[in-house]
């Protein structure tokens, strides 16, 4: 398929929601493809609903819950990609018993395409994660950890490309520095390479040799960072590169009602999501490919 651009639009329900008077119908004249992009971040081995005493989130996420989301939304849209944005692992008692068996079986059974690896993965150390892989039936994206001299060589890619009915998606990961947030001995041998860097080659590389239509960044670094202005994040990312199209995020257990639209160093949109944590939100994205240069985009996460 040809370079095209696209049109950005996110929706919460199977309702679309307008921008500028722009509706469903606008589309009608044109050939469109729709991909939706299915996302979660930080679920930290949430596996059941907070009860409905919970202070801040009753009755609220759980895994049965996203599972016949997904599915639903399957149902209307076959075309859907479903990613994670790491720390998959550690937060309750699942995963001291279990090790990350019951959430990668389970994110299995939900059909996950990509993952990227988060610092709390590492919490059993790196021979933990690596004795987990079995049970994971999606794989593993991250190009800023090289692993070449530990167990997980060659069982993470550093981006990985996907074609969805004819929409040539390229997916990248991105993981924040171990050092200082797990214990040398946990994460042994892995290199921390600048994501800034490694960032602005990959995306180079999927959109220019490879000719992506769609590049996203599954990231785990952070949103933003108040306090440290100068510390790499996914909001400085996106003005600092010129190939990406979405970075999803993690690691700060980030809120958002709908995704933020920056200018990325071309004067063009990209978008940047994070869904917080627990498994409370699911993050949905919608895409419009067709030839029209125009874009347009509007955001909303899904409570569970």
């Amino acid at each position: 398929m040809e370079r095209r651009d696209f049109i950005h639009k996110t929706v919460a329900s199977s309702t679309f929601l307008g921008l500028g008077g722009l509706s469903l119908s606008s589309f009608n004249t044109l050939e469109t493809k729709h991909l939706t992009v299915l996302h979660t971040n930080d679920v930290h081995s949430y596996i059941d609903p907070f009860p409905p005493t919970h202070p801040k989130s009753p009755n609220m996420g759980g895994v049965a819950r996203r599972a016949a989301l997904i599915e639903s939304i399957r149902n209307e849209n076959p075309n859907v990609l479903l990613l994670d944005a790491g720390d998959i692992f550690q937060g309750t008692p699942y995963f001291n018993y279990y090790g990350g068996e019951l959430e990668f079986k389970l994110m299995s059974m939900m059909k996950y395409d990509l993952a990227t690896i988060g610092n709390h993965d590492f919490d059993n150390g790196i021979e933990g994660l690596y004795k987990q892989l079995p049970n994971a039936e999606f794989e593993f994206v991250s190009a800023n950890y090289d692993f070449k001299n530990t167990i997980m060589d060659g069982y993470v890619k550093p981006y990985k490309i996907l074609d969805k009915n004819g929409i040539k998606v390229g997916v990248f990961g991105l993981g924040i520095r171990l050092d200082g947030l797990v214990d040398k001995k946990s994460y042994k041998e892995t290199i921390y390479n600048s994501p800034l860097e490694v960032a602005q080659d990959m995306s180079r590389i999927l959109k220019h040799e490879h000719k992506c239509d769609l590049v996203i960044c599954l990231s785990h670094i952070g949103y933003k960072y108040k306090e440290e202005p100068n510390k790499i994040c996914d909001f400085k990312l996106a003005g600092l590169t010129k190939d990406i199209d979405l970075i999803i995020g993690g690691h700060t257990h980030t809120f958002l009602d709908k995704p933020t639209v920056l200018k990325n160093s071309a004067g063009k949109d990209v978008l940047v999501n994070q869904v917080g944590c627990y498994g409370i939100n699911l993050g949905r994205i919608d895409f419009y490919f067709d030839n029209d240069a125009s874009k347009k985009h509007l955001g909303k996460s899904i409570v569970v």
